[in-house]
């Protein structure tokens, strides 16, 4: 089992479509696609500034904006199927379908290690992923980024949330991060064929 976790930033360009469209086609029976919560999230941020509510609701408003994007995402390709929880992810992948998760299962009550903006949508991902025993989480994103890169490298540059480095130190799986203009390196990586290798 493969999460994708596509940043919320890629809305704001044009790759987004084709990202899905790879995930829901090559990425069948296997794939659990993450969305990040972009400018949702951003008004979120703004809202807490202004009214200084506490964590737990700037955390599931936030939560609430990843299942926006993820609504815009079903639109953008209706093949993506949306899944609640870790028995529907399985559920779709069995049939062979492409999971889309809706975060419901993220929504708290009362405070704990994710209510608190060190935790965003790469390191809910994260958490999914070893809920569900993933083998593997890639993170893609609209910044550059460089392979020899590791984890702490990716932390020291912001380009995962602070609390993403100590949560993928214990986590027993792969973790890539890949810019938005590789889809072809995640579409080799999954169908196991050299880039520019002809699938007819």
């Amino acid at each position: 089992m493969w999460v994708v976790k596509l940043g919320g930033s890629l809305a704001e360009g044009e790759r987004l479509p084709e990202w899905l469209a790879l995930l829901a086609t090559v990425g069948r029976g296997r794939v659990v696609v993450v969305p990040g919560g972009g400018r949702f999230a951003d008004e979120v941020r703004t809202a807490q500034r202004h009214w200084q509510f506490d964590d737990v609701a700037a955390h599931n408003m936030a939560v609430l904006a990843m299942a926006q994007t993820a609504m815009m995402m079903r639109s953008l390709v209706g093949t993506l199927e949306p899944v609640l929880s870790t028995a529907d992810v399985r559920r779709v992948l069995r049939r062979g379908g492409t999971a889309l998760w809706m975060p419901m299962q993220a929504l708290r009550d009362q405070p704990d290690e994710l209510t608190s903006w060190d935790v965003t949508s790469d390191s809910l991902a994260l958490w999914l992923a070893r809920q569900l025993n993933a083998e593997r989480l890639t993170l893609v994103k609209s910044c550059a980024v460089e392979p020899r890169w590791d984890v702490a490298e990716w932390a020291a540059r912001g380009i995962v949330d602070a609390a993403f480095e100590p949560m993928a130190r214990h986590a027993g799986l792969a973790i890539d991060v890949l810019s938005s203009d590789q889809v072809e390196t995640l579409r080799s990586w999954l169908t196991g064929t050299p880039i520019g290798t002809s699938m007819a």
